[in-house]
């Protein structure tokens, strides 16, 4: 995973630290998938570096209290402190000694329940040396263009890394799993993906973008993306839905 600055190399360390000592755990290991862009970053999916740890629950809903502790356990055995957690799903701030200025804090979000649509497979990740299971990178890029409006949706807020996210698996030509956008959105996708065109029209701005992706990237990457980055992204768009339009 690319490290665009050097004062985040304790964070990137704590991440794989995390990881590892998850996925040793065999009740986490087989309850929690791994998704996101951290492991998409990981998999060589996405080129900028990425803070948080993302999960879908897989186990049965009746052992997340023991998922919980496990989880919990292993931040304890880390010498992490639990910062802020929620009580409704698995999701943990996690805060560990850095100096000022620098990161201190990962976030943990675990999905549950997730979406019938998504598909996993096992993969080697060198950087841990783990076997572990992941969602494909056709369920990370249909879940990632929902995650533009459903972010704002639930909160209110708008991740420029979405928007950057969405382009980048539209240059490397991935496809994405139509059948998790229908599940979600209960629409057809071409409707989806028309009213995404509108949602980044009026909602991302170069503020956003400069606020959220700014640390991700080397600054002389994010300088070029920055003034093409929107323009590109709704070009991909609108030539996917008249893809999909043709092939009716």
């Amino acid at each position: 995973m690319i490290l665009p600055n050097q004062k985040d190399a304790k964070h990137k360390a704590w991440l794989y630290r995390l990881l590892s000592e998850i996925y040793d755990n065999q009740l986490l290991a087989t309850s929690l998938y791994f998704k996101g862009g951290t492991c998409a970053a990981m998999r060589g999916f996405l080129d900028r570096f990425s803070i948080d740890l993302d999960f879908d629950y897989v186990a049965k809903a009746q052992d997340i209290n023991l998922v919980r502790k496990n989880m919990e356990r292993v931040f304890k055995d880390l010498g992490l402190t639990i910062k802020e957690k929620s009580q409704r799903v698995p999701q943990y701030f996690l805060k560990y000694s850095a100096k000022a200025g620098e990161r201190n804090t990962v976030k943990i979000d675990v999905t549950m329940p997730p979406p019938e649509s998504n598909k996993y497979q096992a993969v080697e990740m060198k950087e841990i040396d783990r076997i572990i299971m992941c969602q494909t990178v056709e369920t990370m890029f249909a879940n990632k263009l929902v995650a533009l409006i459903d972010r704002h949706e639930k909160n209110g807020s708008v991740a420029g890394r979405d928007i950057y996210d969405i382009h980048y698996f539209f240059t490397q030509g991935f496809s994405y799993n139509k059948d998790v956008i229908a599940e979600r959105r209960k629409k057809p996708v071409n409707i989806f993906l028309k009213e995404l065109i509108v949602f980044i029209q009026k909602h991302i701005t170069n503020t956003i973008l400069d606020q959220d992706i700014n640390t991700l990237l080397p600054y002389d990457k994010f300088k070029k993306i920055r003034k093409i980055l929107k323009q590109e992204t709704l070009m991909f768009l609108n030539d996917e839905i008249k893809r999909l339009e043709i092939k009716k």
